[in-house]
């Protein structure tokens, strides 16, 4: 069984109590961490308080030679990561290693983009303004808040942490309960890699005891989150800054609207729906088509999901258990319910506590709350409507605004109804998802509040600090 400790200027916090980390295939308890109180919370902000200042004045090749050393040691460890990813998130190890090898990826290209941010210069000509140059340079906000989810514990902790301490930012880290032992590991090979004292701090406890105590710290700077509509609302009221990117949910709707190539269609619906579980903000999470493409579509997408391997992480299983049997209760729930409204069962519908079939669901109707609600499950809406306009309309009608995916060979007719959805972004011709990793990420309505993506996260840890020339020519008379 793992043990970690949190990180606190480069110190390891064994804690005054333990957290449990609950293992979702078994059921028993995987790890522990530190369920670290107010005035360990406290103690981190203050160690990222005071380092900020030597961590801002190194040259940017400095940060980049310690950061590049931390990223060395994530890559050696890449398979000691994997396993632990699967004892706690239930990610299965195949998955589990390219999520790691992504993220040793995404930091070498962050480092390599940070060079690429120059200063912006001026000269005014182009308001007939004489003798002035003017340098716009990046610098740092000063301590952040990283606050990571469960279903990529160490891609979305690092896409947050890289470009912060990159630009000469400190750091403060809270991953999500599950993804504590992953993140605590990132803070142990953070001391081993030798990064200066303070510049990255591992918090780990109870949400209930520490969950507002770090979104309201006085030191804090600024803050990005990817976790729960609710939480990321709630943050949004409390913190102690309002300089706040939110990454929250999706439910991110596919569009199919003809029948010119459907095996391509089902083989991207069945990837981008069950991937990891449906777990995943970025997963396709209702299909919308005409009644004709559905009665061709729904036995290919059931032929599917039939070769889908269900079972264990370190068995590679292609479904593997959701987090926790609550979250399972949920998304039976949202089955059930749909039944209830006249929906049919194409395949599925059977779980063993938390390991849940993959289910594909028919004739599924608008007032059942699967049609509207995220399951974060392996589980699969159809929902029919023979006019395209009406197709959008119900895209458009979530509360969430993630992304989309519009299948079509009419490439006119794709962009047409891409423009009209209302998404941070819209796929034409494949599955919904985030990346690469150098595009820009956001979503609208619920699903979020500002952009990601790795040149804009360099943007959002930095503000703009301009100095401006005023000279005279000493030519003229």
């Amino acid at each position: 069984m793992y043990k970690f400790d949190a990180v606190i200027n480069n110190k390891f916090i064994e804690g005054k109590e333990r957290l449990n980390i609950l293992d979702p295939t078994t059921l028993q308890t995987g790890g522990t961490v530190a369920a670290l109180d107010e005035q360990d919370i406290d103690n981190a902000f203050l160690a990222a308080r005071a380092a900020f200042p030597a961590w801002r004045d190194l040259t940017l090749i400095q940060r980049i030679n310690y950061l590049t050393k931390w990223n060395e040691l994530i890559a050696k460890n890449r398979e000691e990561i994997a396993k632990i990813m699967t004892i706690e998130v239930a990610k299965n190890y195949k998955d589990a290693l390219t999520e790691v090898d992504r993220t040793v990826e995404y930091i070498t290209y962050t480092l390599e983009e940070a060079k690429r941010l120059e200063p912006m210069a001026f000269t005014g000509a182009g308001y007939d303004v004489q003798n002035k140059y003017a340098i716009y340079e990046r610098l740092p906000k000063g301590v952040g808040l990283a606050i990571s989810p469960f279903n990529y514990p160490i891609n979305l902790a690092m896409s947050k942490i890289a470009p912060d301490l990159v630009m000469g930012n400190t750091v403060v880290f809270k991953p999500a309960t599950a993804g504590s032992m992953t993140g605590s590991m990132l803070g142990k090979l953070a001391v081993e890699a030798g990064l200066p004292a303070g510049i990255f701090n591992v918090v780990t406890g109870r949400g209930s005891v520490i969950g507002d105590i770090i979104t309201q710290n006085k030191e804090l700077d600024f803050i990005s989150f990817t976790g729960s509509v609710d939480v990321g609302h709630h943050i949004l009221e409390i913190a102690s800054t309002k300089d706040v990117i939110l990454e929250l949910g999706g439910k991110d709707p596919v569009l199919v609207l003809d029948d010119k190539n459907l095996d391509f269609y089902s083989d991207q619906i069945i990837s981008g729906a069950f991937s990891y579980s449906g777990q995943r903000c970025t997963a396709i999470k209702r299909v919308l088509t005409t009644n004709a493409i559905a009665d061709k579509l729904v036995p290919l997408l059931k032929e599917r999901i039939e070769k889908l391997t269900v079972g264990k992480p370190m068995d590679n299983a292609d479904i593997t258990p959701v987090i926790s049997p609550k979250a399972a209760d949920f998304v039976q729930s949202l089955i059930d319910g749909a039944i209830k409204d006249g929906a049919t069962v194409v395949i599925g519908n059977k779980r063993d506590n938390n390991l849940m079939a993959p289910t594909l669901m028919d004739h599924v109707s608008l007032k059942s709350d699967l049609a509207w609600e995220e399951p974060f499950g392996p589980v699969l809406p159809i929902i029919r409507n023979d006019d395209i306009n009406e197709l959008i309309k119900i895209a458009n009608e979530s509360v969430y605004g993630l992304q989309a995916a519009v299948f079509s060979q009419d490439i006119d007719l794709a962009i047409t109804v891409a423009k009209q959805l209302e998404t941070g972004t819209a796929n034409i011709n494949g599955k919904t998802q985030r990346g690469p990793d150098s595009f820009p990420f956001m979503g609208i309505k619920d699903s979020g509040f500002g952009v990601q993506g790795i040149h804009e996260t360099l943007l959002s840890c930095t503000r703009l600090k301009g100095i401006v020339i005023n000279y005279k020519n000493p030519l003229t008379k």
